[in-house]
């Protein structure tokens, strides 16, 4: 595995240190040290079983290392008590998954929408609004996660990832239901969008098609 990425921050969004974890005795995830700068964007990837999903619930916080810790602005995640850290999550992290826990009561928009909530932020019906433009979804903001494409869909949970302006964002495999010409613009307007909030873009991949599309890579291997 390659274990270790020079970041030129030293203020960076998030900071993983020894990071272990195991499953049926086996590892699964052993990295030195990786941080993530404000602004900038890094591809995690590698073969599929390699753990690269694991390490992005990890970093989310949905699962816990046997060992290391993981730091999102400053705060190491796993000191956190169960409530603290879905508040924290809330504000500060954004996430697009395989599985896209879309909301199948409601609409395009009110799913977007809800991060806000979610996130405690102000109602900002413009954020959403230009989110869904970009996205090409303002056609399908009243329809319901069941009449969508599984493209469609995924871009829905793009939107709802960024609509709250988190720190962080997590991908996890955010180009697979796409076709090149979409998976291009989803993937330049996930890295515009976090460049311009100042936010850090950690994206996991076995797609070629992202290689050399963000600023940095970390390769992941099969742990023998």
């Amino acid at each position: 595995m390659s274990e270790q990425v020079t970041a030129v921050s030293t203020e960076p969004v998030l900071a993983v240190d020894g990071l272990q974890f195991q499953y049926a005795g086996k590892d699964i995830v052993n990295i030195t040290h990786c941080e993530l700068p404000a602004g900038q964007s890094m591809a995690v990837i590698g073969p599929s079983g390699c753990g690269k999903t694991t390490f992005l619930h990890l970093v989310a916080g949905l699962l816990t290392p046997g060992s290391g810790t993981v730091r999102i602005l400053h705060e190491d995640i796993f000191k956190l008590s169960a409530t603290q850290l879905d508040k924290f999550r809330g504000q500060h992290v954004g996430m697009v998954f395989q599985r896209l826990f879309l909301l199948p009561g409601l609409t395009v928009y009110q799913n977007v929408q809800l991060a806000q909530q979610m996130a405690r932020k102000p109602r900002d019906d413009g954020r959403v609004k230009t989110l869904l433009d970009e996205l090409g979804l303002s056609a399908l903001a009243h329809r319901k996660p069941g009449m969508l494409s599984q493209g469609q869909a995924q871009r829905v949970a793009i939107a709802r990832a960024l609509v709250h302006n988190p720190a962080l964002v997590l991908a996890d495999e955010p180009t697979s239901a796409l076709d090149d010409a979409r998976a291009r613009d989803v993937l330049m307007m996930l890295k515009r969008s976090a460049e311009s909030a100042g936010a850090a873009l950690l994206v996991v991949t076995h797609d070629n098609r992202v290689r050399g599309q963000l600023d940095t890579e970390f390769e992941m291997e099969a742990i023998p």
